[in-house]
């Protein structure tokens, strides 16, 4: 072998050598504004790690939490990272299921993310989740149409208050809406939004010793509202309609109110998405005076399954896109009102982003408001606020949702649907041993 040939052969072999180096992280996550944003947004990582290359998996809420649950459950192996709710972390972290985020970096600071937050996504002391974003819910509306009606939004409106708001406000003639609410079957989609109300309500899913407790006029109350102010002052085919598409309609001005994720606040505020952007107001969500309001705690977190091969680079990945400098990324690029909301006490201090998101007290507000251990007036056995954190739930959840989105449809009544809700739930709960 001649030296030319030696040389030409070493620099195949270094190149070689590099390229099976190179490591592949599949991500899965939902087509929510902030997460396709960020993948918008990575060559700040790639180009910090050139070894890391990134494929995504992006989907529609409830196919994302069906095929992440099922791939993680069978130890599928199909991805690396994942990401997932404040429901799952804990759930799964017990059951071995994510591996904790120990090797974040230096620069990460944990100590900086919202203790509410936090503790959502922690076991045993660990962190076995870094959250992306957090929310709360609030009452999103429109001050023209609010003032048209002749009422002005209270900082802390009631349940009444929004009722005759929301009719007021319907001008069916300019396809306006006097408000518009999550009615698309799932536990985390019409399902967080009236667990949540229900609270206010005084209403469980499950008394002290996991009777259900759908046969009880608190249930009762609150979907019998639900069913008449939506028929009244919602939109059509409101049975369909999940964030994403009360999102559009919001920014497309069809919307007098939408009591929602508080997460929605920088995309219905955003001149370059929303037709209405500048004349946005927000409320608390809203209570019975009973003592609870309707608004949930929720985190869109990245973990890492159990069974990757490749938990050092996801951890990388993880650490960059929950980071403070992704903040700062995102900042530089759209503008403080848009960075990724509810997970950092810095961004909260930090008088730039207090200028540019008006919305930014009130988020934090109903987040540190929300009371995972005591959502309802009375006692509760479980932990949650728009969810109930035992393993049953996502199945229960979503066959309730399907049966009050039904009711909504004007498929089967308020009454048929909570009976229907009962008789599955009570089933549920025998079956995992919970009542006899």
């Amino acid at each position: 072998m001649n030296l030319k040939t030696f040389l030409l052969g070493t620099c195949s072999a270094v190149v070689i050598a590099g390229f099976a180096q190179a490591e592949t992280l599949t991500i899965a996550t939902v087509n929510n504004g902030d997460m396709v944003r960020m993948q918008t947004l990575t060559d700040d990582f790639t180009k910090a790690n050139p070894d890391i290359q990134l494929e995504w998996v992006t989907l529609e809420e409830n196919v994302l939490r069906e095929r992440v649950t099922t791939d993680i459950a069978t130890k599928g192996g199909q991805y690396d990272v994942l990401t997932i709710g404040t429901y799952e972390v804990p759930i799964w972290a017990k059951q071995g299921w994510l591996l904790p985020l120990d090797n974040l970096g230096a620069d990460y600071d944990v100590d900086d993310l919202l203790p509410a937050i936090r503790s959502g996504l922690t076991a045993d002391n660990k962190l076995y989740a870094a959250p992306f974003y957090g929310e709360s819910s609030m009452v999103m509306y429109r001050k023209d149409l609010m003032e048209k009606a002749g009422l002005t939004m209270p900082d802390a409106p009631t349940w009444e208050f929004i009722n005759e708001a929301a009719r007021k406000m319907t001008d069916r003639s300019a396809d306006i809406n006097g408000i518009c609410l999550r009615g698309k079957a799932g536990w985390g989609e019409n399902m967080a939004f009236l667990t949540a109300t229900s609270n206010a309500f005084g209403a469980r899913w499950f008394d002290e010793n996991w009777k259900p407790q759908f046969d009880q006029p608190e249930w009762k109350a609150t979907l019998d509202m639900y069913v008449k102010l939506m028929n009244d002052a919602g939109p059509q085919g409101a049975s369909s309609n999940g964030f994403n598409e009360n999102l559009a309609l919001f920014q497309q001005g069809k919307c007098g109110m939408w009591i929602d994720a508080t997460v929605a606040a920088s995309f219905v505020t955003n001149p370059k998405d929303s037709t209405v952007a500048d004349k946005v107001g927000f409320a608390l969500a809203p209570d019975t005076g009973l003592g609870k309001r309707g608004n949930w705690l929720w985190a869109w977190n990245l973990a890492i399954p159990a069974g990757t091969q490749k938990a050092e680079a996801a951890e990388k990945f993880v650490s960059w896109a929950t980071s403070k400098h992704y903040l700062d990324i995102v900042a530089a690029k759209e503008g403080w009102a848009n960075v990724p909301p509810g997970t950092r006490t810095s961004l909260y201090e930090n008088p730039e982003y207090q200028k540019a998101a008006p919305f930014a007290k009130m988020t934090l507000d109903s987040i540190n408001a929300a009371d995972p251990k005591n959502p309802s007036v009375k006692p509760v056995p479980y932990v949650g606020v728009q969810f109930v954190a035992i393993p049953e739930f996502q199945g229960l959840g979503t066959t309730v949702g399907q049966l009050f989105s039904a009711a909504l449809a004007g498929q089967m009544s308020v009454d048929d649907a909570l009976a229907q809700a009962q008789t599955a739930a009570t089933r549920e709960m025998t079956r995992g041993g919970y009542i006899k």
